[in-house]
């Protein structure tokens, strides 16, 4: 109870505020609609029941936002267009393919710059800059191209996903397989190591913890890629989110966020107990 009274009580404050501002959010529309019937203005204490349960809000309830989530993921077919598990289905496979491409490329750009001088020189500071386009404008563009040679919707979302989630891979690489230091490295020179072997006997499992950093920060950010792509698609979180925006489903709109910061809370934790188990079995578990 001690480990969890602080996250209770941090839960139970945030709820409330939530509460609270959704009453005074919402409020103006009460006011508005008493105004037009020719009606006294509603008290405080009336406010809550007229607030709270609105077909449209401005911000909705807690309670509005998990029953939407429930409806649209338990309530409907996985098949279903309307469904929440299958647009997270969506985006989780664009997500995938795109961290898959991402950390791949992330870990041969860091081992070329680590080896290589001239690409020390040249792709880190690239890599770099990569990261300072904005998203949000690339990524239209990005979907332009991608539909001008004819590739997929999965394709398209690979590539955004990808483009965000090599540059933490990349990062945390370069510092792991640099994390060595020079004592190690004269010891092995001294028995005359290959440097293959180097490599891989100690480069690579120096890097271990480096790279699972870099990775959890690399699939949520891969989501996120994926869900921008999905803006200018038909399925996926995005779709929904934009859908929810046209037609003014606020409720929609906040279930679909939290969908998304569920899917993104599993995937990390996936990626941290693959990286408890990898650690264990090479015997650096912390």
């Amino acid at each position: 109870m001690r480990k969890f009274l602080p996250i209770v009580t941090v839960l139970l404050i945030i709820v409330g505020v939530w509460y609270a501002a959704a009453i005074k959010m919402n409020a103006p529309w009460a006011y508005d609609q008493a105004a037009r019937a020719e009606a006294a203005a509603p008290t405080l204490a009336a406010l809550p029941g007229l607030t709270l349960n609105q077909d449209r809000p401005v911000l909705p309830s807690p309670h509005q936002v998990f029953s939407e989530l429930a409806k649209s993921t338990f309530g409907l077919a996985p098949s279903s267009k309307k469904s929440l598990v299958y647009h997270a289905w969506v985006t989780l496979s664009g997500t995938l393919l795109g961290f898959a491409v991402g950390t791949a490329l992330g870990v041969l750009l860091a081992v070329g710059i680590v080896y290589s001088r001239a690409m020390d020189m040249s792709v880190m500071p690239w890599a770099i800059a990569s990261q300072m386009v904005p998203i949000i404008a690339l990524a239209p563009m990005l979907a332009v191209v991608m539909n001008a040679v004819g590739a997929t919707p999965l394709m398209t979302k690979a590539v955004i996903s990808a483009y965000l989630s090599f540059f933490p891979v990349v990062v945390g690489m370069v510092k792991g397989l640099r994390s060595p230091d020079a004592m190690q490295l004269d010891l092995l020179q001294t028995y005359a190591t290959p440097g293959q072997a180097v490599f891989w006997k100690l480069r690579l499992p120096s890097s271990m913890p480096y790279f699972f950093a870099s990775v959890k920060v690399a699939i949520a950010a891969s989501l996120v890629g994926a869900i921008v792509a999905e803006l200018n698609q038909q399925a996926g979180l995005g779709a929904r989110l934009l859908q929810g925006s046209y037609y003014g489903q606020t409720t929609q709109i906040w279930a679909a966020l939290f969908l998304s910061a569920i899917l993104a809370a599993v995937l990390v934790m996936l990626a941290g107990r693959i990286e408890r188990g990898v650690l264990r079995q090479m015997g650096m578990a912390r």
